[in-house]
């Protein structure tokens, strides 16, 4: 691990400033300030650990989980503080009640003592898992090393990403709570470092990869996430969220879907649906959506949007699968989500 600065700051004024201190002057770094926020950091650590990542500086925000770390909801939505940890938004009664998909995602994304510490906004930021971009002996990862290639086009790849890709990175994004905030139409609150505040939608905070892979937000220079808002909805109810993996302990999604159901009168009159271990970034599937509104919800309708959802599956090699189990995926959960009794 290389030497870096330590800073822990104790006001929000005080965390933005000290990572506005080390923003480049100029440049693509501009993008995203090499300074990183330490939450929980069980992520950034162990990349840091492997020479993966190589931040000046770590801002530990932990102090300010006091002002960003409440849970709250009521009839206008939830609102899950950035700081809150995993732990306590997977246990809290009103997400458990009324927002079913967030807390399975949260239960199936780690253990328990990894949720014990990781905060919300530190787990939606978490980075790919592709072996290329873990192993710096690997020389072609455009995402590690813009302009050196990507190894892992024609390397390993079974577990890499069919949507979103570009031909320079298929790598995916391997988080759960992600896509379900990003199916249930999620914002997300930031403050700059000037003090300004700021919210995008959710599904805007991660890029595509392109032809700037290691360029993975839309985070400016020092800024902070301080909240994600749920808005209510009478979907958020009939809602869950089904993860497939290897295995049933500690594993990444091979595939996984968080489906969220307005059903009236046996007919579809909303639909939100987000995809995981399938994409470059937390995928909604707004062509499946568009499928089942107005429809019956029954196999051959949630087929169909399951065939919607992979129409621009782009696999490699050892991933061929991946379409497909995706779309059975989709189906499953579907079908599940529309059984719920609420």
């Amino acid at each position: 691990m290389r030497p870096f600065l330590y800073e822990q700051p104790a006001s929000t004024p005080e965390a933005i400033g000290a990572a506005a201190r080390h923003v480049p002057p100029h440049g693509e770094g501009r993008i995203q300030a090499p300074a990183q926020y330490l939450a929980g950091g069980t992520n950034l650590l162990d990349l840091m650990k492997i020479g993966v990542s190589h931040p000046p500086a770590l801002i530990n925000i932990g102090p300010l989980r006091a002002e960003h770390g409440a849970i709250e909801a009521d009839a206008s939505g939830l609102r899950l503080g950035a700081l809150a940890r995993m732990a306590e938004a997977a246990e809290h009664p009103a997400v458990l009640r009324d927002y079913p998909a967030i807390a399975q995602a949260l239960r199936l994304a780690a253990n328990q003592q990894l949720r014990n510490m990781a905060s919300l906004a530190g787990n939606v930021l978490q980075r790919t898992r592709c072996n290329y971009f873990r192993d710096p002996s690997w020389h072609a990862c455009n995402k590690r090393e813009p302009g050196t290639g990507c190894a892992a086009m024609e390397g390993i790849n079974r577990r890499l990403a069919v949507l979103g890709v570009s031909d320079h990175c298929i790598a995916n994004y391997p988080g759960d709570l992600a896509n379900a905030l990003a199916a249930l139409g999620a914002e997300v609150d930031l403050v700059a470092p000037d003090g300004t505040g700021r919210s995008i939608a959710f599904e805007d905070l991660h890029r595509l990869p392109g032809d700037t892979p290691h360029l993975e937000t839309t985070l400016r220079p020092g800024e902070l996430i301080t909240r994600f808002r749920v808005p209510a909805g009478p979907w958020t109810r009939r809602s869950l969220y089904l993860k497939v993996r290897d295995r049933e302990s500690f594993e990444f999604a091979l595939a996984s879907a968080a489906v969220a159901l307005d059903i009236g009168g046996g007919v579809v009159r909303d639909a939100r649906i987000g995809l995981g271990g399938l994409a470059a970034k937390p995928w909604r599937s707004r062509e499946a959506e568009a499928v089942l509104k107005g429809r019956r919800l029954d196999e051959a309708a949630a087929g169909e949007a399951a065939e919607a959802a992979f129409r621009t599956a782009v696999t490699h090699g050892d991933n061929a699968f991946k379409p497909e189990l995706g779309r059975r995926t989709l189906v499953r959960a579907l079908l599940q989500a529309a059984e719920m009794e609420i």
